[in-house]
């Protein structure tokens, strides 16, 4: 087995748990290999610190698979991998059907990629060392989590400088590639054939289900209370119009002790009566709006540039029983938000979640530029007290600079923020201590006031 050795003035990164090795930080390699061998690395004095694959016409020279001398590189290591992600998640995520199985350097698995849809997995092999060991990753696949089929979404850039080329296709068994599972109680129907990336982005499970408590609390800026049935004339209780009410709440007897009632006095037969107004942006599936229409919203815009996107959006919708209160919108997000604030529309909720606009260093400043811009033309349209929800999954826009960003937004909008959430990816992304490339994900929700 060859060995690389590491250059003395390196930074300790590799001994603080960062499985990446770059070109810069080898001093020498001995011994005879292919790429995509496995190999030793020793630090400059020649003791051992770990095995991974090489690829020398990557960057990142070495991928490390383990920090054991001993273990083999083979099916049941991979089969043990698995079964470890696998444990993890149920720990933390208990017995949910759909979610990321497996996040590459995270479950010590660098450069694989698989999403669990109930009984079909999507997988996605990004370097080189994987994809020479697919038929183990396969296998192992197949023996842990017993699939109906698996499809292979390795249509991503990354894999060309890996040397490898873009493709997708069955990888086992043929089945509907629209595939239907549930999150947060909801329903969705995924294209994992055309869907981005895997078709689905778990990593805002637990972010989608916070705007809970965003939804309701809005009917008394229309002038709607909630009245004691014995201050109500026009009560009647054999009235449908107020038994039905999903907002009354009932005493012992079944019979409702409040209704709501409008400034004319008259019962508000609406059922989301006290809902908030929401404009979801970048929708993709429709994830935010579901949650919102799920927590009582009253009425959504969902906005997404790809009609392929709003179609698998309205899909959602409709297989939930939201159709009556969402309109869909296809435009480019950007120029919808400056024409509603010319146009002086406003919601309760507005919900930001782009795709990342920073995918190199180079471009964190032309990124800069396009959160602001959204963030800005964002706050103007919520209405005051109302919430900005917003995310960046750009790795290299860091949190604060992130944060110093909307802070900007927020200047220029004339407003002043009050943090109510900050978080990242789920459960189902965990992060290694040490890899700040796994800190990928920003989440925040802020109380919007005018100044």
């Amino acid at each position: 087995m060859a060995k690389v050795y590491l250059a003395s003035n390196r930074k300790k990164r590799l001994e603080k748990g960062h499985p990446w090795i770059f070109q810069s930080e080898v001093a020498t390699i001995e011994g005879d290999f292919n790429p995509g061998d496995v190999v030793e690395v020793c630090n400059q004095k020649g003791h051992f610190l770990a095995k991974g694959y090489i690829n020398p016409q990557s960057q990142i020279v070495v991928r490390v698979l383990t920090y054991d001398p001993n273990e083999e590189i083979d099916l049941l290591f991979f089969q043990d991998r698995i079964k470890s992600a696998v444990s993890y998640r149920r720990r933390f995520l208990g017995d949910i059907e759909s979610y990321r199985a497996i996040y590459g350097e995270a479950d010590f698995l660098p450069g694989l990629v698989v999403d669990k849809f109930k009984d079909i997995l999507v997988v996605q092999i990004l370097s080189l060392g994987m994809e020479l060991r697919k038929d183990w990753i396969k296998q192992a696949l197949l023996d842990v989590f017993k699939p109906k089929g698996i499809y292979l979404r390795n249509d991503v850039p990354v894999r060309e400088l890996e040397g490898l080329n873009q493709e997708k296709g069955f990888w086992h068994g043929e089945f509907e590639t629209d595939v239907e599972i549930i999150e947060n109680d909801l329903k969705y129907i995924i294209d994992v054939k055309e869907g981005q990336k895997t078709g689905f982005f778990f990593d805002q499970r637990e972010n989608r289900a916070a705007i809970a408590p965003l939804m309701k609390g809005w009917g008394a800026r229309s002038g709607i209370h909630l009245t004691p049935v014995d201050q109500i004339e026009a009560y009647d209780p054999d009235n449908p119009k107020f038994t039905q009410s999903i907002s009354q709440q009932m005493d012992n007897h079944g019979q409702p002790k409040w209704l709501p009632v409008n400034k004319n006095g008259k019962v508000v037969e609406y059922p989301y009566w006290d809902g908030a107004t929401v404009l979801e942006c970048f929708a993709h599936t429709g994830s935010f709006t579901l949650n919102a229409c799920k927590h009582g919203a009253k009425k959504v815009t969902c906005l997404d540039i790809s009609d392929h996107a709003i179609q698998t959006a309205r899909k959602n919708i409709e297989l939930n029983g939201f159709e009556d209160r969402v309109e869909f919108v296809v435009a480019n997000a950007f120029d919808y938000l400056r024409e509603q604030v010319s146009e002086g529309r406003t919601w309760d909720v507005v919900i930001l979640d782009p795709p990342a606009f920073a995918k190199s260093r180079g471009a964190v400043k032309s990124a800069c530029r396009g959160y602001k811009d959204i963030n800005l033309h964002g706050l103007k349209l919520v209405n005051d007290g109302g919430f900005l929800v917003t995310a960046s999954c750009s790795y290299h826009m860091s949190p604060e600079l992130f944060r110093e960003t909307i802070e900007e937004a927020a200047f220029d909008a004339k407003k002043f923020l009050r943090l109510v959430h900050w978080s990242g990816a789920g459960k189902d992304h965990p992060e290694i201590l040490g890899v700040n490339e796994g800190h990928y994900l920003k989440f925040a929700i802020f109380e919007v006031h005018s100044k």
